[in-house]
């Protein structure tokens, strides 16, 4: 694979950049010398503000506002994470995950990009007890992954029509530190940690979990590349889990923890099983991931203990 050298400082642009994911790209990038700006509906938390990062303040379902926050602006990068993350909304859902990527990636339709990096889902594929492999063949099951694969098809017709230079990846859970509480990992830290019953399923379900240091580290190489454009890719760990050894392994390290399994039932939209193929991923970039879940979660446990 050739790899491009950065060899003078470059633009990022990073849509959803005052989240979790946005943060450690930003984080990131900054370190290795981009000017990265961040647009998102509203500013960072206090402790995920980045002195380097310029925010700048747009709803992107919003086209005159983009295009007038956007206009005089050049990157050589956009990366597209933006999206409304409680679901229950399913109206701002699929317009902040679809419309909102219609919008970007038409804004930059014409300009010269050396990417366009889309953040999709492994929900895209809906339920498949197989572990799925990269294909466009999909019955996704909410309205968030309904969303996502209509921004796949989009942004995969224009690569068609105008060499739009995207890159699709397709995460399954990416953990860490400076996760919110709305997401699996964060919540069932938090409870253990308090050592307070906490409702769950039966725990059946199957799941993927990558550290966010892997992903990156991925995105890193991506960008460093322009040989692989119209492109998915699944993005996860090379081993899935039972959601319940997931949670006796993190009660275990916490040492605290006390769930009620079978008190919850699955959702109607819930996938038994999500498990990657990364095979693709992995040949392609040279990239695989370097932190087991066993080390990953001694990292974000300890960094939770911290921020009680």
């Amino acid at each position: 694979m050739k790899v491009v050298f950065l060899k003078m400082k470059k633009k990022i642009l990073i849509s959803g950049g005052t989240g979790f994911l946005g943060y450690h790209l930003s984080k990131n990038f900054v370190k290795k010398g981009f000017q990265v700006v961040s647009i998102s509906t509203k500013g960072p938390l206090k402790k995920r503000k980045i002195k380097k990062v310029e925010y700048i303040i747009c709803d992107i379902t919003n086209k005159n506002m983009l295009q007038k926050k956007l206009k005089n602006k050049k990157f050589a990068i956009v990366i597209n994470l933006a999206g409304y993350v409680h679901h229950g909304n399913l109206k701002k859902t699929y317009q902040s995950h679809y419309l909102g990527c219609k919008n970007l990636s038409e804004f930059f339709k014409n300009r010269s990009l050396d990417y366009f990096i889309q953040i999709g889902s492994g929900l895209e594929y809906g339920k498949k007890n197989s572990d799925h492999k990269e294909n466009m063949i999909c019955k996704p099951l909410s309205i968030y992954a309904k969303a996502k694969l209509k921004s796949s098809r989009y942004l995969l017709n224009l690569y068609k029509k105008f060499q739009f230079p995207v890159v699709i990846l397709r995460l399954y859970q990416i953990y860490g530190p400076h996760q919110d509480q709305n997401r699996i990992l964060p919540s069932l830290i938090h409870k253990s940690l308090q050592n307070k019953k906490f409702p769950c399923t039966s725990g059946s379900q199957i799941r993927n979990f990558l550290y966010v240091d892997d992903f990156i580290n991925l995105v890193e190489k991506i960008v460093k590349t322009k040989r692989y454009y119209g492109n998915i890719f699944n993005v996860g760990s090379n081993k899935s889990i039972k959601i319940k050894s997931l949670i006796n392994q993190v009660m275990s390290e916490v040492g605290l923890g006390m769930p009620e399994f079978g008190k919850i039932k699955m959702r109607k939209d819930e996938a038994k099983k999500m498990s990657p193929s990364i095979l693709k991923v992995t040949k392609t970039y040279n990239w695989r991931p370097k932190i087991n879940l066993s080390k990953g979660l001694t990292k974000t446990i300890n960094y939770y203990r911290r921020d009680k």
